[in-house]
């Protein structure tokens, strides 16, 4: 059997509603690994039919943990990782199956410049833009863009930290930079978007306090207010229109709490977010 070149792993839970669309924006890779954190919804099913292998695990070890349990059942050569909600754009997708095929020909004697080029660069991983939609537009200013996001590597080259949230991909290794977007429709509804700065923020604070920082109302009110500045003017989130400000408030109000919450750990209160 051919081992893969191109291994997908993703991490879900109730992706139902997601999942399928995920996918069919991969299918050129050579597998696609779902690693399930116990939904109740057809997440699974859908992934199977696609042709998904889909590993269950009913307790949840954190966002890059999790991610480490897919890795670990990957085989490609390379590894794409990413998230239920997001696509890869098809300007994308060509990026990616030419750096691939680029890389396999070399290894197999072939002469690309391609090729050549990530065996002298020594490059063993890919970031890319990240274009994310936030209540319904396409945020294209601000703090989420061109946000470049590093998802493909060489799977005996990364791993995840142990991060709760916001988990990151560490290389041994150089990264180069792919042309086109991932795609990133996490928050349609405000409702949504303010459910889930409530869970990250209070992930974010476990993660800052285990590695030894410090917060309290001054430092939320300084941070969260730095935060709209360079979000709003320094990076031109203006341009962005009225879900531009939105945007903005979003970003330091989620910031304010991190740094709140992460006071709130070192004291009484801290079971709440254990």
């Amino acid at each position: 059997m051919v081992a893969p070149t191109l291994s997908v792993i993703l991490i879900t839970l109730n992706e139902a509603a997601n999942i399928a669309g995920c996918l069919a924006s991969v299918a050129f890779a050579d597998e696609w690994i779902v690693v399930d954190a116990g939904s109740t919804d057809a997440t699974c099913e859908i992934a199977r039919q696609f042709g998904a292998t889909v590993v269950a695990h009913t307790d949840w070890v954190g966002f890059g943990a999790q991610k480490n349990r897919a890795l670990a059942l990957a085989r490609g050569r390379w590894v794409l990782s990413i998230d239920a909600d997001e696509r890869v754009s098809p300007a994308l997708a060509d990026e990616i199956r030419a750096t691939v095929a680029a890389d396999a020909a070399d290894a197999s004697g072939n002469d690309s410049s391609r090729a050549a080029a990530a065996v002298d660069g020594k490059l063993v991983g890919y970031e890319f833009s990240r274009l994310s939609n936030f209540c319904g537009q396409w945020m294209r200013h601000g703090d989420w863009y061109p946000d470049r996001v590093l998802r493909l590597f060489r799977r005996s080259a990364g791993r995840f930290s142990d991060d709760l949230v916001h988990e990151r991909l560490i290389l041994a290794g150089p990264t180069g930079r792919l042309r086109g977007e991932l795609l990133h429709d996490s928050m349609p509804t405000l409702e949504s978007a303010l459910e889930k700065m409530n869970r990250y923020s209070s992930g974010r604070a476990v993660d800052q306090q285990r590695a030894g920082k410090h917060g309290g109302l001054a430092g939320a009110l300084l941070h969260g207010g730095w935060a709209f500045v360079r979000c709003y003017l320094l990076r031109r989130g203006c341009l962005d229109g009225r879900l531009g400000v939105v945007l903005a408030l979003y970003v330091a109000e989620g910031t304010y709490y991190r740094y709140l919450k992460l006071g709130l750990l070192a004291g009484p209160q801290r079971r709440p977010f254990d």
